[in-house]
Formats: C-alpha cells, structure tokens, sequence
C-alpha cells in the first residue's frame, strides 16, 4: 500500500493525542504550530498573489529563464501544502489566513522578496524547535523546515545566481523577531483567530550600501530607551556587536556574509527582548565572488 509522506506526518503530528501530556505542554505545541502556520498561510498567499500577477512573459521581460517561474509554482504548491498540513494537525483551533500587503512590482522584486521570506521561515522553525515538546511536532517541524531552507538556497543561487548559504549553520530567530518581520506584511486578521503571545518590536530601516565594512545610516524611533545603542548583528549562532554613533551610522561587521539580522540594543554582551529597541533588519550582505577561498569563486 503506498502513503504519502503528507499523510504520514500528519499521522506522527496527531499522535501527540494518544501519548499523556500536561494541557501546558499541549498549550505550546499548539502555540508554536499556530505560528508556524501564521506563516505558512503568509508564504502560501505571496506565491499565489505573486503567480497570478505575473506570467511567463513578465518573467522573461526582466531576465528570468523561462523555468524560474515554473519552479517557483512548485514552491506555491509546497506552501499550500504546509498550511494543509498544519491546519489538519491543529483542527478547529487552527489560525486561518489573514490580509497581506506585499510590496513588489514587477519578478525581480517578487523573487527577492521571495528569498527573504523563505530566509526568515528557516530561521523561525529552527528557533522554535527548542520550545516543541512533542516529539512527533518536532520531526514535522523538521521536514518543513529542510524544504524551507532547500526554496531560499534555490532562490537565492539558481534564480538570482546570489549565494547559496551564509555561514555553516542556519540563524536561529526568537518569535518576538519573526512576528515583527512577518507583521510589517499583515494588514488585518480574523478576530476569530487565536492569540499568539508575541509582540513585533518597533522597525529600524537604512541606507546605504550593503556590504561588509560599510557604514548604513539608520533610522528607528527608541522612544524613551536611553542610550548608548548597539547594532546586533546575527549571522549563524554568532552575534557580533557594533556601536551605533550619535548619528544613527554603525558600520556592518567586516568579517559578516549572506543574510545577517541586525537589531538595535542597549546591550552590547547579549540581546533580550528586555534591551531590544528596534528591528530586525534583514540584510543580504553579498560574498565578494573574486576573492581566493570565496564559496563563490569556482562556481
């Protein structure tokens, strides 16, 4: 008999029923689930807006191979099929999908935009698997995440010949940061859908140039915070710190690639909700491709 991988995830994911677990225990499975599928819903309505706006012909007018906007319809159908997924492990107390405004114009911005959500999903559902406590919603979690972050190389390499990865290991993001990415797009939600105790910091945004050694001119609104003011920047498990200058300047770490987050903090030792100010920032910090040793330089 054949069973699809669908069905039997969703199997591994509902067996949490049949296993004695205290209602908190089952209170933040489904939190992190409901996230999860806050996002997955978000993903799944991008592609689907974003296909139905442009077809072939737009793609190839801004350069595209004509088989980037087919591959990206197969990413569509993943993304609905993880909201399918989520839903039918949550049930009735599933998060439904919410209004989005999403600011693109034409491919080459949607493909960009598109790199920089499936970023943001990797780090999400790499830092929430600490917080599942079941193990069959934490093999799920697994096998979404590993195409997450399968689409944002592809995007990133074959769509746009960019950088495939950042460093050798995937940034980790707290709900609190991904909620404040992930709400700058959310415009409305059902009121019938469940709360989700996170809350989105204030945004921080910059001009300038993106890229290692260079100095962006920020611009975020600390309120009463005093400072000094720090730029937290986190690449893989690292995070580097910089000072920001009475100016609102900082200059990006030299040594940092691929896609950093940085965040404005009154600490500059570690970061906590507590000391955050600002942000996240998403920035694609480009790997200078002619130098020797660069990951990019053979390809």
């Amino acid at each position: 008999m054949k069973v699809t991988l669908f069905a039997a995830l969703l199997a591994i994911a509902g067996s949490v029923s049949a296993h004695p677990a205290s209602a908190k225990r089952q209170d933040i499975d489904t939190t992190v689930l409901n996230f999860a599928l806050t996002l997955e819903h978000l993903e799944a309505r991008f592609y689907a807006d974003g296909l139905s706006q442009f077809d072939a012909g737009a793609f190839e007018a801004c350069g595209f191979p004509d088989w980037v906007r087919g591959r990206i319809a197969q990413i569509a159908d993943h993304e609905a099929s993880h909201v399918e997924f989520l839903t039918g492990a949550l049930g009735s107390g599933a998060t439904a999908e919410c209004s989005y405004n999403f600011p693109y114009t034409d491919p080459t911005s949607f493909v960009a935009l598109a790199t920089i959500l499936e970023q943001v999903g990797s780090s999400a559902y790499t830092g929430a698997a600490s917080l599942l406590t079941d193990k069959g919603y934490l093999t799920a979690a697994a096998a979404i995440l590993s195409i997450e972050s399968r689409h944002q190389t592809w995007l990133a390499s074959a769509a746009q010949t960019g950088y495939p990865w950042s460093t050798g290991y995937e940034t980790p993001l707290d709900g609190n940061l991904v909620y404040t990415l992930a709400a700058a797009f959310i415009t409305s939600c059902p009121s019938s859908n469940p709360a989700l105790p996170f809350t989105a910091f204030p945004a921080v945004t910059a001009t300038g140039t993106i890229a290692a050694g260079s100095t962006l001119q920020l611009s975020f609104d600390a309120g009463s915070t005093p400072g000094p003011y720090y730029g937290a920047f986190f690449s893989g498990l690292n995070t580097t710190f910089a000072t920001i200058n009475s100016d609102a300047t900082v200059m990006i770490p030299s040594d940092l690639v691929g896609t950093v987050y940085m965040v404005v903090s009154t600490n500059n030792t570690a970061v906590a909700d507590a000391n955050t100010v600002a942000g996240p920032l998403v920035l694609p910090i480009p790997y200078d491709q002619s130098a020797p040793g660069s990951p990019l330089a053979s390809v």
